[in-house]
């Protein structure tokens, strides 16, 4: 067991329980194949969402409580909760895990904190490294080769890496129908490892600020083979990989059922009735 807190717990997981969380049944040889077949299960089993800091609840980020919540609990998370169970699952597994963190830019050009946290993965074998970003909730479905100019492409939703510095890398999205110029950046990162410690100053921020996007309202994100789903406040959108996108704006007692049905998020009664209190 890594005493010293650079390591992520992978030991302790309870991997069983998490295979079972994403319904994975293939291969667990650390190759690239199962680092995209894994991304892909958590993608679509896990959803991102952000109901306890909407709700004013702590975000532990603990592996005890991210399984309790994530995997035994069927329930979502966010950047760090995504990231640090991700983690440790690669880590039990034998992958090489460096954590990292990157200034969400969603296309503008401001300098924000380093905020989002990510993983950079190495393959035993020396099959190059890889972002692996199950935590953004913008259907970031696949690892994407740390090489400048890498894509990833799947069910239409494409994603490059792209080198601005010696060090800094930016990830793009591309936007509706591709075309060569037609690029969102999503986040900026560098290659700085962050470790379990650090997300958690971090996440006490992103947490309890009321300047926190994720502080007072419910955002969810699920990617399916053709849909990105999405909830910001009450507003419910579908967005295709052709860039179309259909938006329903619900009643705020309309919220807890879109939850559950859409995203597989189920909440408990009291914070169901705080939800819809909160939204009201």
């Amino acid at each position: 067991m890594d005493h010293t807190g650079r390591g992520w717990d992978g030991e302790t997981l309870d991997l069983a329980a998490y295979l079972g969380r994403i319904s994975y049944e293939g291969d667990l040889a650390p190759t690239v194949r199962t680092l995209r077949a894994l991304q892909w299960a958590h993608a679509e089993a896990i959803p991102f969402e952000n109901l306890e800091a909407a709700l004013g609840h702590p975000v532990p980020l603990d592996l005890g409580a991210l399984q309790d919540k994530m995997v035994r609990g069927e329930r979502g998370g966010y950047c760090y909760e995504h990231t640090l169970l991700f983690a440790a699952v690669l880590e039990r597994l034998g992958f090489g895990v460096t954590g990292l963190a990157a200034r969400v830019r969603m296309g503008s050009d401001k300098l924000r904190a380093a905020t989002h946290a990510l993983l950079l993965v190495e393959v035993p074998g020396d099959e190059g490294r890889w972002i692996c970003d199950v935590g953004f909730g913008e259907g970031v479905t696949e690892p994407i080769e740390l090489v400048h100019g890498a894509e990833s492409a799947r069910n239409g939703r494409r994603f490059r890496l792209e080198r601005l510095t010696a060090q800094e890398w930016v990830l793009r999205s591309a936007r509706g129908v591709p075309v060569d110029d037609d690029w969102l950046d999503l986040h900026a990162f560098t290659l700085d490892p962050h470790y379990s410690a650090d997300y958690v100053v971090i996440n006490h921020y992103i947490s309890t600020h009321p300047n926190s996007p994720f502080v007072g309202r419910p955002v969810a994100r699920r990617p399916d083979a053709e849909v990105l789903y999405g909830l910001t406040g009450t507003a419910l959108t579908a967005r295709r990989a052709d860039g179309t996108v259909e938006e329903r704006l619900l009643e705020p007692a309309e919220v807890p059922k879109a939850l559950d049905e859409v995203f597989g998020i189920r909440l408990g009664p009291a914070d169901t009735a705080a939800l819809v209190t909160r939204l009201t």
